[in-house]
């Protein structure tokens, strides 16, 4: 009997039967690799560009979300602050406290300022106070280097205050 003759293209085509995969050369290993690790690296890539870009995002709305108060405020606009809302922080030395002080402020020498911030709110606004503007604005920069948001100093001090005929109270 004759046998059939066999088709060349079926011929060179491995059976499955025979374990032989296609792709399976070395080369094919190596490119297989270096895929993997393409997309490994845009993955990396794409997950480290959005965690910036969700930090940064956070960041603007916190931003936004602390008022800002201007770095110092007028012995009029003091005046007229509620202190049920605000922190009056006089910065002075003790003598000067009692030669005449606003009467719901507290006080704080600068000098001791950074050893006691531990007595200030964080939920109220403050305003710092002095005899003429100076020591209150360099209390408003430490707090603020401290991490307080909301801190203004009073322009031209307890002097201003005393000639503008707001009341004083006097003692310790």
């Amino acid at each position: 009997m004759a046998q059939p003759k066999q088709n060349k293209k079926t011929a060179s085509v491995p059976s499955a039967k025979s374990g032989v995969k296609k792709n399976s050369s070395p080369k094919s290993k190596g490119k297989k690799g270096s895929q993997l690790f393409v997309w490994i690296f845009i993955l990396v890539v794409v997950a480290l560009g959005a965690y910036l870009v969700t930090k940064r995002l956070n960041q603007d709305l916190s931003d936004r979300a602390i008022p800002s108060l201007p770095a110092e405020m007028s012995v009029a606009e003091v005046a007229s602050l509620d202190p049920q809302e605000w922190f009056f922080l006089d910065v002075r030395e003790p003598e000067e406290w009692e030669a005449g002080h606003i009467e719901w402020a507290t006080l704080i020498p600068l000098g001791e300022l950074s050893d006691r911030v531990s007595e200030l709110p964080r939920d109220k606004q403050i305003v710092t106070v002095c005899r003429s503007g100076n020591r209150s604005a360099q209390a408003r920069d430490i707090l603020l280097k401290l991490g307080f948001t909301t801190v203004t100093s009073m322009a031209g001090g307890m002097n201003e205050w005393q000639a503008r005929g707001y009341p004083v109270v006097t003692g310790p």
